[in-house]
């Protein structure tokens, strides 16, 4: 009986989004081309392409560098991913008002965007100096349409 009464109080502790998705996200980043050496505002480096594993709820920049190319920077923040939803409301029925504290608190519901961070490396002209050039990340892909009301059978 006690292990039973110690499973429920675990399991409402415990929130379905910080359960099934984890506190840690993994963030690919690549170049064009590769080989560029990627310094974060993390303080992570790794030389493209490589993934990286941040917190859910960090928000940092990507700065690539290669002789011979501009510098290249892309801004990376958060948003709600689908499956952080769907493991939130889970919650409802399992993990109550707690487990929706712990994965607001954890950042369990979000993910990192973009991902993967793509970086367009420049080269420089004769004669120019390297400098940085910020990239904007790409816009969000739109959601599916709206299901439409169904009129009935095809007409013959």
């Amino acid at each position: 009986m006690r292990w039973m009464i110690v499973l429920a109080l675990a399991a409402l502790c415990g929130g379905c989004a910080t359960v099934t998705r984890g506190m840690n996200d993994q963030v690919q980043i690549l170049s064009e081309p590769s080989g560029a050496e990627v310094r974060t505002s993390m303080g992570q480096t790794c030389i493209t392409p490589c993934t990286l594993q941040f917190g859910r709820k960090d928000v940092f920049t990507v700065t690539a560098s290669m002789p011979g190319y501009h510098t290249s920077e892309m801004a990376v923040s958060t948003r709600v991913a689908g499956a952080g939803v769907a493991g939130f409301a889970g919650n409802v029925l399992i993990g109550g008002v707690i487990g929706m504290g712990v994965d607001a608190a954890s950042g369990a519901t979000l993910e990192h965007y973009p991902n993967p961070v793509v970086l367009q490396m420049v080269p420089l002209r004769r004669g120019e100096r390297p400098r940085l050039l910020k990239q904007e990340p790409p816009p969000p892909p739109a959601p599916p349409p709206a299901p439409t009301a169904d009129a009935g059978p095809p007409q013959s």
